[in-house]
């Protein structure tokens, strides 16, 4: 599989196993505490728009395809599908605890919750889910307190701070020290395919200092803008009192590789789903 990939990123390297490629962060793998992946559209039994890999119920494709890809991806990436547990994700900046009692929910079970961007546990063996096609996937790892945290951040949810948010509750519930933390911001759309109106970026204007609005978004000649989804993400972090060196920011954007990754901008809608998995070690 050859990636357009972006200079400044963090590299991430591509694992096959059992003719299924996904993503991972070396950075995160070097914690020795979780088992993490981003799916491809690669390896799946999906057709159509939806090919191969769709890990979305709701967008049209057989719900028999789709559990097949999530079988075989469990499969490849070490996880059992028994264990997920799905967010419910409507660009919000919700985030929740995830406890023994939700294991299953999304996949086996139905969710009794809904509105939530965000993942939260401390429970080994728990496999957080959450699901993309140009949106920012934020993975948070505690090695120290055994805790981690998987977010979705589009520009609202990126505008209403998720990630500072996923932070602030792994800190509350756990006894998080942001400088213990790893973070990794995955595979999305990146500042040279991301074009906005003004009344976004009025809205982080309002949620960012000044200073930093350079580094976030600039104006074409044409009134609209160019976002930095990436940019916007790692300073949250940084405000939630992370450290610089401990955050990973992908080199891959999901819609200048549109044929190996789904995007919403790149194909209209006409799209399935990528998803990023996260789990704390048993």
């Amino acid at each position: 599989m050859e990636f357009v990939r972006k200079n400044k990123g963090a590299a991430m390297k591509v694992v096959e196993r059992e003719g299924v490629p996904f993503l991972v962060f070396p950075g995160l793998d070097e914690t020795e505490a979780v088992i993490h992946g981003f799916s491809t559209r690669m390896g799946g039994v999906s057709e159509g728009m939806f090919s191969s890999m769709n890990l979305s119920f709701a967008r049209g494709d057989e719900e028999g395809r789709v559990r097949e890809n999530f079988a075989r991806l469990g499969r490849a990436m070490g996880f059992d599908c028994r264990n997920l547990v799905f967010s419910d994700q409507t660009h919000t900046s919700n985030v929740r605890v995830v406890t023994e009692a939700d294991r299953g929910k999304g996949f086996v079970r139905e969710k009794d919750y809904r509105d939530v961007d965000g993942l939260v546990t401390n429970v080994p063996g728990l496999v957080l889910a959450a699901f993309y096609a140009d949106c920012v996937p934020l993975f948070l790892v505690d090695p120290v307190h055994r805790a981690v945290g998987l977010s979705h951040s589009g520009w609202k949810g990126t505008v209403g701070k998720i990630g500072k948010r996923t932070v602030e509750l792994m800190k509350e519930q756990y006894g998080t020290r942001p400088e213990d933390l790893t973070a990794a911001i995955g595979p999305s759309i990146c500042q040279d395919c991301y074009e906005v109106s003004e009344d976004v970026i009025g809205q982080f204007q309002e949620a960012f200092e000044k200073t930093y609005w350079k580094e976030i978004f600039y104006e074409k000649p044409d009134g609209k803008y160019q976002l930095n989804l990436w940019r916007a993400n790692e300073l949250i972090f940084r405000e939630a009192g992370l450290l610089p060196e401990r955050i990973l920011t992908t080199d891959l954007c999901t819609c200048c590789n549109a044929k190996l990754l789904f995007s919403h901008r790149a194909s209209k809608g006409k799209r399935g789903n990528l998803g990023a998995f996260l789990m704390l070690k048993e």
